[in-house]
C-alpha cells in the first residue's frame, strides 16, 4: 500500500456533514484510513434546541465528549452534566444510558470505543 492511501486530510465540518458527524469508525468503508473497529470520532455540530431522538440504552462503549463551543447538556440516569465552557468534558463507561440536548448552538467532539454497529437514533 502506498503512503497516500495511509494519509487523509480534511475539514471536520464538511467531512462530518457527509456522515452524520462521524469522521472515523467502523462505518467508513474498509480500506479507508478512517475505518476503525477500535474507536469512533465525531465532530458534532448541533443547533440550539436539537436533542437526541431517543435515549441510548444498554451502552457497550466508553465515551469521551469535549465541548468545542456553545453549551451542551448530557442526561444520565439520576444526573445531568452541562458542558458550558470550551474544553469542558465528560467521560462515561459501558452500561451508562444517556441522552443529550443542545442548550445553545454547540460543537462537540465525541470519541467512543470500541467502534461497533448500533445506537443510531433516527429522527
Amino acid at each position: 500500500m502506498n503512503d497516500e492511501a495511509l494519509i487523509y486530510t480534511g475539514k471536520a465540518t464538511p467531512d462530518a456533514a457527509a456522515d452524520r458527524g462521524w469522521l472515523l469508525g467502523h462505518f467508513k468503508r474498509p480500506g479507508d484510513v478512517r475505518h476503525s473497529e477500535d474507536v469512533e470520532i465525531k465532530w458534532g455540530v448541533h443547533p440550539r434546541g436539537e436533542e437526541r431522538a431517543q435515549w441510548v440504552t444498554g451502552e457497550e462503549r466508553t465515551a469521551l465528549q469535549v465541548l468545542i463551543s456553545g453549551r451542551f447538556r448530557l442526561e444520565f440516569p439520576g444526573r445531568t452534566v452541562v458542558l458550558a465552557e470550551q474544553g469542558d468534558y465528560v467521560v462515561w463507561g459501558r452500561g451508562v444510558d444517556h441522552s443529550w440536548y443542545a442548550e445553545e448552538d454547540a460543537v462537540v467532539l465525541t470519541v467512543r470505543w470500541p467502534s461497533i454497529p448500533g445506537y443510531r437514533a433516527d429522527a
